[in-house]
């Protein structure tokens, strides 16, 4: 009897160590579960937004100081050349003007260039017109003027000229140069005029007093 009423006492022990055990364990977890969470939160700063400021047409300067200030960072992603806009003014940025994002985050924008963008002309010559049309118009050059010229070799195009000098391949002109292209007009056909009828009909009279002449 008595060996019994120890193992009561022991078992209960054991038990109640058991469950004490996983009391602990289970706040453990929960502890560290809530202290995640609040370091996610600050991670990734949840809750926290900022508003991008809009910055286009606005000069590069002026943009990304802007944008520094409002808590983001800045990334030019490209330069193009537009005419009708002001040299080095941001032309489009990314996420747009008022868009809500998160503190930190990257824009990128894109600006004038301050002169137009030079290219490099290919073999433009010995080819038809029409392909050398489409060439041009790849490489962003759309101001093609087309001269025709006595040639044999009708719409092949037989020179390039930029303001009167004549380009050879190879040679960088800006996308919004004016092209000349010489075409190939193909030769005049020959007709019978009234001037060459009227020297065929004196020469057929000729032959025909020759012809009336009595040699003895």
């Amino acid at each position: 009897m008595d060996n019994q009423n120890n193992q009561a006492p022991s078992k209960a022990a054991t038990i109640l160590k058991v469950v004490c055990s996983l009391i602990m364990m289970a706040a453990i977890i929960i502890v560290l579960g809530i202290v995640a969470l609040r370091w996610m939160d600050s991670f990734t700063m949840h809750g926290k937004v900022e508003v991008v400021p809009d910055v286009k047409d606005l000069p590069y300067n002026e943009a990304v100081e802007r944008l520094l200030d409002a808590g983001l960072k800045v990334e030019l992603s490209d330069s193009v050349y537009d005419s009708k806009s002001k040299p080095g003014v941001v032309l489009e940025q990314s996420p747009k003007g008022n868009t809500k994002v998160k503190p930190g985050r990257l824009v990128y924008i894109t600006i004038n260039a301050f002169s137009p963008k030079a290219v490099t002309l290919p073999q433009l010559t010995d080819v038809s017109v029409r392909q050398a049309k489409l060439v041009l118009e790849g490489l962003g050059i759309t101001n093609v003027t087309v001269v025709p010229v006595m040639s044999e070799f009708k719409d092949l195009v037989l020179g390039v000229k930029l303001n009167g000098r004549r380009l050879l391949p190879g040679a960088r002109v800006s996308v919004n140069s004016a092209i000349t292209l010489e075409v190939g007009d193909g030769l005049p056909e020959m007709s019978n005029t009234p001037d060459t009828v009227a020297i065929d009909s004196a020469m057929s009279g000729e032959a025909a007093d020759f012809e009336r002449i009595d040699i003895n």
